[in-house]
């Protein structure tokens, strides 16, 4: 009399799921062809603070000041400040932006793909810095600053990230979408209360909210082209396996 049948064995169980990890995990690390736009742009980022470190300062600091979508450059050279100012980071760092990248502009970009992710990245740059440098254009004008604002330097990426942030949140699901627009919300009023900046009181905020009024063009867009795991998970594990790696990658 046969007893009954065998479960399967708890070494394949935990073999099963860990496999199910590495697929999640690997459908999102960013690569070159998955995210042409996050690591081209950030090797740019990259390269430019490495030049910064080494160069020399007084060639560093002029071609910062080329490059700055501050308001006088604005008004004399909209179009290089609009473009270089996003290639230079405020400091010496680049590590931070590469978390930032991986977490923002990585994950847009999977779902919407390079061309709409980099239309994101640019619409929330020049958006940003034109309305915070148009405020402090009109307190010069109106005497409420002095002239000098004018010329304060104003580089970075930060536009960028907080614009592809609020972008991602509106193709998350209600629970994440909170959690990200919560997270950005705290980090924009922080770097407010630090700062006590004008342009980052009014960029920071207008680069978010940039992303959330982009959700419906977004959504609206071609789907994800990153479900492809599936293939491999059907050669490694079975189709069953493969279904529900499947739906848990469709679940992020």
């Amino acid at each position: 009399m046969s007893g009954p049948r065998p479960g399967p064995p708890y070494g394949m169980l935990r073999f099963g799921l860990r496999t199910g990890l590495a697929v999640w995990v690997l459908a999102r690390v960013p690569t070159p062809r998955r995210n042409p736009f996050a690591l081209g742009y950030l090797a740019v980022v990259v390269a430019t603070t490495t030049f910064a470190g080494l160069a020399d300062p007084d060639l560093v600091l002029r071609l910062q000041e080329a490059s700055s979508s501050d308001g006088h450059n604005l008004v004399h050279h909209p179009l290089r400040a609009l473009l270089f100012s996003g290639f230079w980071v405020a400091g010496t760092i680049w590590m931070p932006y590469l978390w930032a990248f991986a977490f923002t502009v990585a994950p847009l970009e999977r779902r919407v793909g390079a061309v709409r992710a980099a239309a994101v990245f640019g619409i929330g740059h020049v958006t940003a810095t034109v309305l915070s440098q148009s405020v402090v254009i009109t307190a010069v004008a109106t005497g409420r600053m002095e002239p000098r604002a004018l010329d304060c330097l104003d580089i970075g990426v930060s536009y960028g990230v907080l614009v592809s942030l609020g972008a991602l949140a509106g193709l998350l699901r209600p629970r994440g979408r909170l959690l990200a627009l919560g997270g950005a919300a705290v980090l924009v009023a922080e770097q407010i209360a630090g700062d006590r900046d004008l342009v980052t009181g009014v960029g920071h905020p207008v680069a978010l909210l940039t992303g959330v009024a982009l959700w419906r063009w977004l959504r609206n867009g071609p789907g994800p082209r990153w479900r492809r795991p599936e293939a491999a998970a059907v050669g490694a594990t079975g189709p069953a396996q493969a279904q529900g790696a499947t739906a848990l990658l469709d679940r992020a």
